[in-house]
């Protein structure tokens, strides 16, 4: 780019402050001329941005806009700092020449994986019943004083997803001391030499011999419903799923059906609805951990995103390949 690069960024004040530190926002103020959009609840992006901007970086909190907004001469890199890119770049966009970055979702895995293992401790060594029990009832016995709970290394792990979120939390679980990891996945490869060990199975197979399951899937149209009933009632009797991926891979009614029957527990960070009506069945149940959409946030991940974001630009600038871009072969894979 001949001229100094014009940068828009779509992004509440104070998210944007959130995610990028202050020597992050420097550098990206080093990269070319910054314009904010105007702030409140949601940014809109100009209608003329494709030929005022040479870069568009987006998050959360911006407004969602048409489509052919992006069509324009100038426009070349858009970097999303959130998640999911499929709420605001249909892939369109991508095939019309447009270069698109995820900013957010490497940043976010591994805190993600970080809340998986946690929910998978608590379950296994009944955390949360001691702790209702003990605030409940200030009573050490009535706390469940000599319950046992169980080690992570006798648990057979499965993971529904080789994500990036997938293979961290597979990481975390051999470093605990967990043996045995077993995953499902259409597009892994087996790799003997994948210090990890795990075990490629079909979906039936992982649900009937795994003692923990954690989704780690994201949510596209082939996995919308793939985890049902069938996979459930496979689950021995006192197994664990984990869902801190997104809600829709697991049909929840039946989900919620096997849990009322207490026949296995579950740690949930997602729901179909949400927040989570107060009238929900999930409510009371003691073989449930609740949290209300945390995984991805911590101080850490939310600094990593807005890091990943200028690295990225700064790769595009210098002509470098970008390590997070979202291409029209993996845009369907993608959450």
């Amino acid at each position: 780019m001949p001229q100094r690069p014009q940068i828009y960024v779509a992004i509440r004040r104070e998210e944007f402050n959130l995610l990028f530190e202050p020597s992050v926002a420097a550098e990206l103020a080093t990269l070319g001329d910054v314009e904010f959009g105007p702030d409140g609840h949601r940014v809109p992006v100009p209608d003329d941005v494709a030929s005022r901007a040479d870069i568009l970086v987006t998050s959360w909190s911006t407004q969602p806009f048409p489509p052919q907004t992006l069509n324009g001469d100038r426009l070349r890199l858009t970097v999303h700092a959130a998640g999911s890119v499929r709420g605001l770049f249909p892939r369109a966009a991508i095939e019309n020449g447009l270069v698109l970055a995820q900013g957010g979702a490497a940043a976010m895995a591994e805190a993600v994986a970080e809340m998986s293992v946690a929910l998978s401790l608590t379950i296994l060594r009944n955390v949360h019943t001691h702790d209702r029990g003990m605030q409940n009832s200030r009573d050490w016995a009535a706390a469940g004083n000599g319950i046992l709970g169980g080690s992570v290394a006798a648990q057979r792990i499965g993971i529904v997803g080789l994500s990036r979120v997938g293979r961290h939390y597979a990481r975390l679980m051999k470093g605990l001391g967990a043996s045995r990891l077993a995953a499902y996945d259409p597009y892994a490869v087996a790799d003997p030499g994948d210090d990890l060990d795990i075990q490629l199975v079909d979906l039936d197979e992982l649900f009937a011999t795994s003692d923990v399951v954690c989704i780690c899937a994201p949510a596209t149209p082939e996995t919308r419903g793939l985890v049902g009933a069938r996979q459930l009632a496979r689950l021995p009797d006192g197994a664990v799923l984990i869902n801190a991926a997104r809600s829709v891979i697991v049909d929840e009614s039946a989900l919620v059906s096997e849990l009322v029957s207490g026949r296995i527990r579950a740690g949930l960070d997602v729901f179909d609805d949400e927040p989570l009506p107060a009238e929900s069945p999930l409510f009371g149940l003691p073989n449930v951990v609740l949290t209300p959409h945390v995984a991805g946030g911590t101080v850490q991940a939310r600094a990593g995103q807005g890091r990943t974001v200028v690295e990225e630009i700064g790769r595009f600038l210098r002509e470098e390949p970008l390590r997070h871009q979202v291409t029209a072969e993996i845009y369907d894979r993608l959450g």
